[in-house]
C-alpha cells in the first residue's frame, strides 16, 4: 500500500531534497504540490518545484501557487541560507511544466475530497497554505489521515535562540493547524540537525556518473553552517528530506506523544513550546498544558537507518557506506 500524499513546500535546497525522494519512493504516491513562500519567493518556489519535478523524471503532479506571504507578518527571505534562487545556485534546465491555475488551497481541497481514502498532508514549509486550507474548507479536516510537518523544536531554535524558522516565518499558521484537530507529526530540529550525509560521499556523488545523483550531490554541497569565526562549513543535512523519509520508516525515530503550543508574542514568537514534563506543574493563572494539542513528536532517530532510506529512494544505495555524519546542531533549516 503506497501513501497518498500533498506536499507543501518552499522549494530551497533541502524541499527539493525532500520532493525527490518523495516522487521517486515506491511507498510514496504524491497527488499534489503545494507551494509557499518561505526559503524563496512565491514564484521562485514555484519554479523550482517544477525543474525539481523535472530533475526527478517525475510523472505529470498538480503544483499549485499558494501564500506569498504569511497571514500577518510581511514576506521574509533565507537566501543567506538557500541563496537568492533558494537552490544555492544549483544549475536546474528550464522547465516546460505549468502550474495549475487554481491557486494551492484550491488545489489541496480537491485532491483531498476527491481521493478514496484519507490523505497525508506533508508541510515542509511556513504552514501559511495549511491555515488556510483548514480556515476556508473546515469539511476536510475529517479527510485527513494527518499531518507531517518539518518545523518546530522541543530544544534550541534557529531563526532566534527558540524558534525554528518554518513556525517562526508564520506563528500563527502554526497554530490554527495545530488547534484544528488533525492529528500532527512534528519532525523538529531535534532530529533534523542530526541526519546527514558525509562530505565525501556528497563529493562523489556530484562528481559522478548518475544524473540524479549529480543533482543531489550538488544539493548536499549547498548545505552549510557557519563555524564560530563564521566560516562556512559543511553540515550535508537532508533536512526536510529526513520528514518524508520518515513516512516510510517510522521506527527509524523515537517519538512521544507531547502537549505543544506556539508562542505568538514577545521574544519567543514562533517558539514550539513542548511539554516535556512527567508530573503536572502548578500553572496557576495559565492556560493548563494538558489543554494544549497533543502532537507526536520525534526526539530521537537512528541516523544511518534513516539516510539508508533517504538514498535507497534515490537509487544510491550503492554508496550508503558514508552516509550517517552528524552535523554541527547549529545549522540552519
Amino acid at each position: 500500500m503506497t501513501i497518498p500524499v500533498i506536499l507543501d513546500v518552499d522549494t530551497g535546497v533541502d524541499d527539493a531534497l525532500a520532493i525527490l525522494v518523495a516522487v521517486r519512493h515506491p511507498g510514496i504516491d504524491v497527488l499534489g504540490i503545494s507551494c509557499v513562500a518561505g526559503n524563496a519567493s512565491l514564484a521562485q518556489v514555484v519554479d523550482n518545484t517544477l525543474r525539481v519535478l523535472d530533475a526527478a523524471g517525475a510523472p505529470e503532479i498538480p503544483v499549485a501557487a499558494g501564500a506569498a506571504r504569511p497571514l500577518l507578518e510581511p514576506p521574509r527571505s533565507a537566501s543567506h541560507v538557500h541563496g537568492a534562487d533558494g537552490l544555492g545556485g544549483t544549475a536546474l534546465p528550464p522547465t516546460e511544466r505549468r502550474a495549475e491555475q487554481a491557486g494551492a488551497v484550491e488545489l489541496m481541497r480537491r485532491l483531498i475530497l476527491e481521493h478514496p481514502t484519507p490523505v497525508t498532508l506533508v508541510a515542509l514549509a511556513p504552514q501559511t497554505n495549511l491555515a488556510l486550507l483548514l480556515r476556508t474548507h473546515p469539511e476536510v479536516a475529517g479527510r485527513i489521515e494527518r499531518i507531517v510537518f518539518m518545523g518546530g523544536s522541543a530544544s534550541v531554535g534557529n531563526a532566534s535562540a527558540v524558534a525554528e524558522f518554518n513556525v517562526w516565518h508564520d506563528p500563527e499558521a502554526a497554530a490554527i493547524v495545530l488547534d484544528s484537530g488533525v492529528p500532527t507529526y512534528m519532525y523538529g530540529l531535534d532530529v533534523f540537525n542530526r541526519v546527514a550525509i558525509e562530505h565525501k560521499l556528497a563529493q562523489s556523488l556530484e562528481h559522478g556518473d548518475d544524473a540524479l545523483g549529480r543533482v543531489v550531490g550538488a544539493l548536499l554541497g549547498h548545505r552549510i553552517a557557519l563555524s564560530a569565526d563564521e566560516s562556512a562549513e559543511y553540515t550535508g543535512l537532508i533536512g526536510d528530506a529526513g520528514a518524508v523519509c520518515s513516512l516510510v520508516d517510522p521506527g527509524a525515530l523515537r517519538t512521544e506523544l507531547r502537549p505543544v503550543r506556539v508562542e505568538l508574542a514577545g521574544y519567543a514568537r514562533g517558539q514550539t513550546l513542548v511539554d516535556l514534563r512527567t508530573h503536572p506543574g502548578q500553572e496557576i493563572g495559565l492556560t493548563p498544558a494538558d489543554e494544549w494539542a497533543a502532537v507526536e513528536i520525534a526526539l530521537d532517530v537512528d541516523e544511518a537507518r534513516l539516510t539508508g532510506v533517504f538514498l535507497d529512494a534515490l537509487g544510491l544505495a550503492a554508496s550508503r557506506s558514508g552516509a550517517g555524519a552528524s552535523p554541527s546542531p547549529t545549522a540552519a533549516a
